[in-house]
């Protein structure tokens, strides 16, 4: 099976497993973060199939959105099984999507992923930031019943998973400054960090906007 085929199985199976999101996680998301994967190759000498793979895969057995992860992983490898995919790629597939998250990233030894994962985790960071970012922030909070912003609450400055996921002590606002304001230093390519910095700008511009409203400066 040619790379094209291939590709193509994983992203009908990415659209079932996630066009039913409503957490700003779904099918619309994979489809910017695959697009923006192709964008960096473009650049970066990662290897196409395992990175567009991964980034269709990427939220698929996300702990946040699934209720067993290891069971839809498991679901997961014996479809790329199916696809034709040898046991080196869907190995690297895996080490992928389990460790590209933010979340992974807070801990005292994050994993080191491959340049492919790299170029996945960048698209995937990207797509947490500039306008669309802002909209997916605002809306899983939403989703969430977060507050839209407390100043009396502030933001967290050192967190591990467990408090990261812990949401009763955040606010939609902070997040822009525990999370989504801290990913354009995190990127890990030439090619993101330079889409990254025009995204930065719109979420400080917004978050200019938004305080000064608020506070009936504006």
């Amino acid at each position: 099976m040619n790379l094209s085929s291939k590709i193509a199985k994983v992203h009908n199976f990415s659209l079932k497993q996630m066009g039913s999101d409503t957490t700003g996680h779904g099918f619309d998301h994979i489809l910017r973060v695959v697009n923006l994967t192709k964008k960096i190759l473009k650049s970066e000498p990662g290897n196409p199939l395992i990175a567009i793979s991964a980034a269709y895969l990427h939220d698929v057995a996300d702990d946040k959105l699934v209720k067993d992860p290891a069971a839809q992983n498991v679901k997961t490898i014996a479809f790329l099984k199916e696809s034709d995919f040898s046991d080196d790629e869907i190995a690297e597939i895996l080490d992928i999507t389990k460790n590209l998250s933010f979340s992974k990233s807070l801990g005292q030894n994050p994993p080191i992923l491959s340049i492919s994962g790299k170029i996945v985790q960048d698209a995937d960071r990207l797509d947490a930031i500039g306008a669309i970012g802002t909209l997916r922030a605002i809306y899983y909070g939403g989703k969430n019943s977060q507050v839209i912003y407390d100043p009396t609450v502030k933001p967290r400055t050192s967190m591990d998973k467990t408090e990261y996921r812990n949401l009763s002590r955040e606010t939609i606002i902070n997040h822009f400054y525990e999370k989504l304001l801290n990913l354009k230093a995190m990127m890990n390519t030439n090619t993101a960090r330079k889409i990254a910095a025009g995204r930065q700008t719109f979420m400080l511009n917004f978050l200019e906007e938004f305080l000064g409203e608020w506070n009936g400066k504006l």
